[in-house]
């Protein structure tokens, strides 16, 4: 233990001096920026741009090549893209380097479908198929098969999901439900990101950079081997990040600053492959109190600085038997300390152990089975917004699986049915079906439809918590009601059950050509059970003298139904040139008889937190093997419930390769207007942001 202890704080003190390394990166990344822009302009740079061939790994890939990528979320087996009956996306490494992306956040607002909203420098809402928010509860997001969904509040602390960017291989983003393979929560949809194997990892790489809002940035990474079965590859990497500003103009106190590093040991031996694989991380940000929320600090401005720490580690097995057999085994351990004061303080940790068997089943079938333990275990210290009771708890839950891929017509026609059947602390026992047929006429067209039921089981909060909503209530009351003296608390309940949901599915691919397709995918969901809150009678706040006292507790008296198109086209109009566009449409119906449920974005608010229009359109273009392009356009219309306009913006990345082992690149992010509002935090009362716009430039080195 006290060689743990020693080596975290060697880890601590060589991310500090990270950080502290990257405030100098800053000037030097922009002095280089201009120093390679001069270069490119000038005919010797010029010259030694032409006449070369493209040598790129995406754009040297066909449209009918990259369709037919394999991906691993919808099955947990390797299928091919365009034989998948769901509505899948991949964004591939080559998408993420050439986007500019700083962020996975970021880097997720390339699928359709993906509503993603900046709230801070830090904090992201993030969903699909509506029902976004700081803490969305319908969507189960994966890194390398380990789950980040934090059953405490129900969502994802996406400031805690981050690797080295240049080493995510693929993020496959599945629209619809996945429940009857990754079990509760995957309700709207499920985020798998994953890694690189270590042996695509040798060598060393070093990045940094600087800029306006991205302050200073820097990465390493070093992969080798301990023989010629065994690679592997240690990385660390750090930031700071400025800060947002609040609608008056004034700073949000979100600055941002972060330290990570991690590991990565693959090992072959046969037929069977181990991976061993760690990381740790260390963030200090922070936010200010919204002005209706300041009684509930000591700081008279209401600002706040926080921390937060955590680590894990993962170890997978997997046994080839054959191309249609394999076992895999995998275990990790989470473990993460937040702090925010006066919203939270909490510590959690989780055990989670997975496996898996495929195998054929006479000549049509092929069956996937597997089971699964977690161990949830976390301690929630009282604040003046959140209480728990108990204080500290741990939670327990099993699940097994089985899913036949049935061969109807060989290459034809393929029915996919299966199950999982998972038990859980809070709603005991759910079943989560699935059905799903895919035809393919020819190769050029692709026909699938599903019927599926998830469900999203309550957190622990919403069985165990008491939470001051008395800025929001105020606020749903209007200005005339807003001076009442009253202290709205919502109360959890141990009655509290699961979210259903019954989704229908349609889905059609074309390649028109061996340069152009479409993905196109409707949906219908239809939702019941889901949370809402009903008020009992007024008090006197036995605690604060003149203070009426509002409960509200929570309940399952909602329903929802919704609707919506995603479309996906790809086009190469030259062999230099790819073109990617996308757009997605959703409408939402909630219905319920509670009055204040209009008030509530995570209820009846939803209908007006999701824009019903979303476009983006990429466009990467290499003017040589050595210059490069790239352009993203982005549009989102309103968000009512917040009355938050509609807008649209551009990021561009200009990259330069002066060799072939170094890449310059400059690149800008919101381009179009200085500042832009994205969302609004729906439970913790901080003040409402504008995301600036952002230049920042930077050098990659490679070494072999």
């Amino acid at each position: 233990m006290a060689l743990l202890i020693q080596n975290k704080m060697k880890l601590i003190k060589y991310f500090t001096s990270l950080s502290a390394m990257i405030t100098w990166i800053k000037p030097l990344a922009l002095g280089m920026a201009f120093a390679w822009l001069w270069l490119l302009i000038t005919p010797g740079g010029l010259a030694v741009a032409q006449n070369k061939p493209v040598d790129d790994q995406f754009l040297s890939l066909s449209i009918e090549e990259l369709m037919n990528v394999k991906v691993t979320t919808v099955s947990r087996n390797p299928q091919k893209l365009n034989q998948v009956a769901s509505a899948v996306f991949v964004i591939t490494q080559d998408d993420i380097r050439r986007s500019g992306a700083t962020s996975i956040p970021d880097a997720l607002r390339m699928a359709p479908g993906m509503q993603v909203e900046r709230v801070g420098t830090d904090k992201w809402a993030i969903s699909v198929r509506g029902f976004d928010g700081l803490y969305s509860n319908k969507l189960q997001v994966l890194m390398d098969g380990r789950s980040v969904y934090l059953p405490i509040f129900s969502g994802v602390l996406w400031e805690q999901q981050d690797t080295l960017m240049e080493d995510i291989e693929r993020i496959e983003v599945i629209r619809g439900p996945a429940a009857s393979v990754w079990g509760a929560n995957a309700v709207n949809g499920v985020i798998n990101i994953i890694t690189k194997r270590a042996a695509d990892t040798q060598g060393a790489l070093f990045s940094a950079g600087g800029g306006t809002f991205e302050h200073g940035f820097a990465g390493a990474r070093y992969g080798g081997k301990l023989n010629e079965d065994t690679p592997f590859r240690v990385y660390a990497k750090g930031f700071t990040r400025g800060q947002t500003h609040a609608l008056s103009g004034e700073h949000a106190n979100d600055q941002w600053h972060s330290a990570r590093g991690g590991f990565r040991f693959d090992h072959n031996r046969g037929i069977d492959q181990f991976t061993l694989q760690g990381d740790y991380f260390s963030n200090f940000d922070g936010s200010t109190l919204d002005k209706s929320a300041l009684n509930l600090s000591t700081n008279p401005l209401g600002q706040m600085r926080g921390h937060n720490e955590g680590g894990n580690i993962r170890f997978r097995w997997d046994r080839n038997f054959s191309e249609h057999s394999a076992f895999m085994l995998q275990a990790y351990y989470d473990r993460t300390q937040s702090q925010l004061l006066p919203v939270g303080k909490f510590n959690a940790e989780s055990f989670d152990i997975d496996m898996q068997y495929r195998f054929p089943l006479a000549d049509r079938h092929k069956v996937t089975v597997g089971a699964n333990y977690r161990l949830y275990h976390n301690k929630v210290f009282d604040t003046s917004l959140l209480t728990l009771t108990p204080r500290e708890q741990t939670n327990h839950l099993g699940a097994t699986f089985i899913r036949d891929d049935i061969t109807l017509i060989p290459d034809r026609l393929m029915f996919t049915v299966g199950s999982r059947f998972e038990h859980n602390d809070f709603s005991g026992w759910e079943i989560q079906p699935s059905a799903r047929l895919m035809w393919t006429p020819n190769p050029e067209n692709s026909l699938w439809m599903a019927v599926s039921r998830a469900v999203r089981t309550p957190s622990r909060a919403e069985n165990d918590a008491i939470i001051n909503i008395t800025p929001q209530v105020q606020s749903a009351f209007g200005s005339s009601l807003a001076r009442l003296p009253i202290t709205a608390l919502l109360n959890g309940s141990h009655h509290y059950n699961s979210e259903k949901l019954i989704a229908y599915e349609l889905g059609y691919r074309h390649q028109f050509s061996p340069q152009a397709s479409i993905d196109l995918a409707g949906f219908v969901n239809d939702y019941s059970q889901m949370r809402d809150s009903s008020a009992g009678a007024f008090s006197f706040n036995p605690l604060l003298p003149g203070q009426l006292l509002l409960p509200l507790t929570i309940n399952n008296q909602g329903s929802a139904l919704t609707y919506g198109f995603e479309a996906s086209a790809d086009w190469k109009p030259r062999k230099n040139w790819r073109l990617q566009g996308n757009y997605s449409f959703i409408h939402i119906d909630f219905f319920s008889n509670n009055l204040l449920a209009k008030s509530d974005p995570s209820g009846g608010g939803a209908e007006k937190t999701a824009p019903q229009h979303q476009v983006s359109v990429r466009s990467n273009y290499d003017f040589s093997e050595r210059l490069q392009l790239n352009l993203w356009l982005r549009y989102r219309s309103d968000i009512g419930f917040y009355n938050i306009p509609g807008y649209v913006t551009m990021d561009a990345k200009l990259v330069y390769r002066p060799a072939k082992n170094i890449e310059l690149f400059v690149a800008g992010q919101n381009l179009f207007s200085q500042h832009h509002r994205e969302f609004v935090s729906e439970f913790i009362p901080i003040v409402p942001v504008t995301i600036p716009r952002g230049v920042y430039a930077g050098a990659q080195w490679r070494f072999w």
